[in-house]
């Protein structure tokens, strides 16, 4: 034991000649201060990067129903159903819930041999993405839409 007792007071000395060391106010507030521009700048750019992937799942959607309206009509030999102007009923899109939570895909206008889709933006989409707004496609492949943004970007 007589061992013991000298190396409890060495460290107890080397202790007090060595106080604990944290961080100062001023270093946790430029921290803090770093943290909240870095997040400033980060944020618009995730939500734009949302806004874009939801468009470009659109547009995939209306890809896929214009191929779905193609094979109707190499069956049909017409793109309405009826020969009435009455659509055929498009097919659920593979994306799923990426699209028809954020987008309403419809057959806006179909007649015997014509007929045009759009995907309308629904919710926060339609606040958030002003710039392509509605895109449409026809049975040309002429691609539309209704915002402030050219084609050329929104597709």
């Amino acid at each position: 034991m007589s061992l013991d007792r000298p190396a409890r007071n060495r460290s107890r000395h080397a202790i007090a000649r060595h106080p604990a060391r944290g961080f100062t106010l001023v270093e946790v507030i430029i921290v803090v201060l770093i943290i909240s521009v870095l997040a400033a700048i980060a944020y618009p750019a995730y939500q734009d990067s949302v806004v874009r992937t939801r468009r470009n799942a659109a547009k995939a959607c209306l890809s896929e129903a214009a191929q779905f309206m193609e094979r109707f009509y190499t069956t049909n030999l017409r793109y309405d159903q009826t020969g009435a102007g009455v659509g055929v009923v498009l097919p659920p899109c593979a994306a799923g819930v990426d699209v028809t939570n954020h987008y309403n895909v419809t057959l806006a206008a179909v007649a015997r041999t014509t007929y045009r889709l759009q995907a309308a933006p629904i919710g926060l989409q339609a606040t958030k993405d002003t710039k392509c707004g509605i895109l449409g496609l026809n049975n040309t492949g002429t691609k539309t839409k209704t915002g402030t943004e050219s084609v050329d970007i929104c597709w």
